[in-house]
């Protein structure tokens, strides 16, 4: 079992930029693919970005490309998602999900694929 714990959201100008953290503890981190998801009110949660067990293999969505970076420490259980040049449109709870992948190296996009969820941070993006 993993737990998630998810911090650093707030509210930005457009432009501007957070850190959001993810802190993770209670199982093997470091055999999980970390994603984040985000979640835009009426909408359904989308995938943002992910890094594989050992940061080897990262996946963002078209919508963040150039805009977000992920990263991760696995002795410190902990990953990063960098948000710069943050829009209106990023609005959303964003969310830290681990897909337990044991010594495979991937990044799936679908949340049913994801065994472990944190609580959701709010980040919003004033125009």
């Amino acid at each position: 079992q993993v737990q998630l714990v998810e911090s650093g959201g707030g509210l930005v100008q457009a432009g501007g930029s957070l850190r959001l953290s993810c802190a993770a503890s209670g199982g093997t981190f470091s055999s999980c693919t970390v994603g984040w998801f985000r979640q835009a009110p009426g909408k359904e949660r989308e995938f943002v970005a992910g890094i594989s067990r050992n940061g080897g293999i990262i996946r963002y969505d078209d919508s963040v490309k150039g805009r977000f970076t992920i990263s991760r420490d696995n002795a410190k259980n902990t990953v990063h998602l960098q948000m710069n040049s943050l829009k209106p449109e990023d609005t959303a709870v964003y969310y830290c999900a681990a897909d337990f992948v044991y010594r495979s190296e991937y990044v799936r996009r679908g949340e049913d694929q994801y065994d472990y969820w944190g609580q959701g941070t709010q980040v919003t993006v004033s125009s």
